[in-house]
């Protein structure tokens, strides 16, 4: 399993370890990445999902997981959440 967001696309990133002495040494950043489960209240379904905490915060800010995958564009998300997210679309336009 690839370290990284399935929502927002967040990738390690590499860097270096800077010694007192300015010795520099490569290293990675790795995301801090969290197995959660959130309701999609469109689907009536809860949905599994390894994504970055500060994702987390972002589903909380804007209301739910719903609301992200409306505003969220299509070249961040996994394949898995472009299906939920197509779905989403698809019940909306019967509701309408």
């Amino acid at each position: 399993m690839s370290r990284q967001c399935e929502l927002s696309g967040v990738k390690p990133m590499v860097g270096n370890n800077v010694s007192h002495s300015q010795r520099k040494t490569k290293r990675r950043f790795e995301p801090n990445l969290v197995q959660v489960s959130l309701m999609s209240e469109g689907l009536q379904r809860t949905i599994r999902l390894r994504i970055a905490a500060r994702t987390l915060r972002t589903i909380d800010k804007l209301g739910g997981l719903d609301a992200y995958l409306a505003q969220a564009k299509p070249d961040q998300l996994s394949e898995r959440v472009l299906k939920i997210k197509r779905e989403l679309e698809k019940k909306a336009a019967e509701a309408a």
